[in-house]
């Protein structure tokens, strides 16, 4: 596999879904400009003190740094609409442990912008008292929103936490993705401690049907489009 075959590196970062253009940004957000709608996925608040609760010791940074990312990709896009596409607290009882800072972050985030928490499966029951509004999904245009992938046309998802590996110059670089075939998306998990799943895991193959979709790597400067197929 050579190196032309395996990366198309592009300064441009825009992705079309279902015919609507949408900015990839390198923190794995999403920014459709026409609607001044800014979509992120997987935030898991407090999956750090999740994990101390059972005994796994992790550093309990997690909401902070993710909140202090978002807030950058906002200042950045200046959204009108915010989507979090589910999974956004990592149990059912994280929002209860938000430290009051913490939770005047969100506040802060929210103001002046329509927020629509999207529930998932870590958080299916999502309390009406962390501002914005609650839905199963959203509807917008020809996008659809919400965290499980279907595989439906013109369907944004989360969930999966895509990531791909690639070799090229004899290296090899596992980063999170954007997974499309141009009619549909599964986005990366934005939060701090979030994981990812290889894309040739065959829950990828159940959405967009065998390898037929390509990989949009977090680079560290700009996106490098993959085709799944030659990812490792």
């Amino acid at each position: 596999m050579t190196e032309q075959a395996a990366i198309s590196i592009t300064s441009t970062r825009t992705l079309e879904i279902a015919g609507a253009s949408f900015i990839a940004d390198l923190s794995g957000a999403l920014f459709w400009d026409a609607q001044r709608l800014l979509v992120v996925s997987d935030l898991h608040l407090e999956k750090g003190s999740s994990f101390a609760a059972r005994g796994v010791l992790l550093p309990p940074y997690d909401t902070v740094a993710t909140l202090s990312r978002l807030a950058v990709v906002i200042a950045r896009h200046d959204p009108r609409i915010v989507i979090a596409l589910g999974d956004s607290f990592h149990d059912r009882s994280a929002h209860e442990r938000l430290s009051i800072e913490d939770r005047g972050a969100m506040a802060s985030l929210q103001t002046g912008r329509d927020w629509i928490w999207i529930s998932g499966n870590h958080d299916p029951a999502l309390p009406r008292d962390l501002g914005g509004t609650v839905a199963d999904e959203v509807a917008i245009g020809p996008i659809i929103f919400r965290h499980e992938p279907t595989g439906a046309h013109g369907e944004i998802a989360g969930h999966l936490h895509p990531k791909a590996r690639v070799t090229a110059r004899g290296r090899s670089m596992e980063r999170r993705c954007f997974a499309s075939d141009g009619m549909r998306a599964v986005m990366p998990a934005f939060g701090a401690y979030a994981g990812g799943l290889s894309i040739r895991d065959e829950a990828f193959a159940r959405v967009f049907g065998a390898r037929s979709f390509t990989a949009h790597l977090l680079g560290d400067r700009r996106v490098h489009a993959i085709a799944a197929s030659r990812c490792c």
